[in-house]
């Protein structure tokens, strides 16, 4: 009798990757991490830009600030995977002729390939007047600030948390200029013991704020999101 072939009811077999000359274990390892990381197939399978879109679903299917009709701002948006759910769930191609359209507006340091019902925007928002650009582009305030950014890793993890914070921080302070009045911040941070004061602050501006580790997020990654909401203005 010829064996079962098609692999429904049998276990996935994980991917082995051999160190090759040059390559330094760490990668090898991440690669393999890669290979075999259900997210990132599933990315690959879904069309989205990189595993990191299932955050921001999972982060959405709980607290409902994707809506169609919303106004949207990506900071730190390359590759482009939460625009992508964005896009799709504020209905922002129109798609849903029941339904309000909504807009996205991705920024970012580098440039970002197009993603159809996003416009992006090469931006440091760090800048002075980012505010007031955004708002211009946005054509007036935004009902959704949200960020995935992470500064670049030293390697050293508590000044890796510190750079984190500080980042979260400043996107916090650019979302309390352009919110609208019961708009939403999604944030990532990193648990390391210096967010105290980044929580004292959100929860000052906004009637709601949750610490969340979505499932997509890897349990071996100190990382976690903040997500206010109601802006209080």
């Amino acid at each position: 009798m010829a064996k079962n072939t098609s692999g429904r009811g049998q276990r996935d077999l994980k991917v082995k990757v051999k160190t090759a000359r040059g390559r330094k274990l760490s990668s090898t390892r991440w690669l393999q991490r890669q290979l075999n990381d259900p997210y990132v197939k599933r990315a690959q399978a879904e069309g989205y830009r990189g595993r990191a879109a299932f955050k921001i679903l999972e982060l959405d299917d709980k607290f409902r600030f994707l809506v169609p009709g919303a106004r949207v701002v990506d900071l730190g948006c390359a590759p482009g995977g939460w625009c992508q759910v964005a896009v799709k769930r504020v209905n922002a191609l129109g798609e849903r002729s029941d339904k309000r359209v909504g807009r996205v507006l991705g920024i970012d340091l580098q440039e970002v390939e197009p993603i159809a019902g996003a416009e992006i925007h090469q931006l440091d928002f760090l800048d002075d007047g980012a505010d007031d650009r955004i708002k211009e582009w946005l054509g007036g305030k935004a009902d959704v600030v949200m960020s995935d950014m992470a500064a670049s890793s030293s390697g050293h993890k508590q000044t890796d948390h510190l750079r984190i914070i500080a980042l979260c921080e400043a996107a916090a302070y650019l979302a309390f200029g352009v919110l609208e009045e019961g708009g939403t911040f999604v944030a990532k941070v990193l648990a390391g013991g210096a967010e105290g004061d980044l929580q004292k602050l959100l929860k000052q501006k906004f009637t709601k704020v949750a610490n969340v580790k979505p499932p997509a997020s890897r349990s071996d990654s100190s990382e976690k999101f903040v997500v206010a909401t109601g802006f209080r203005g």
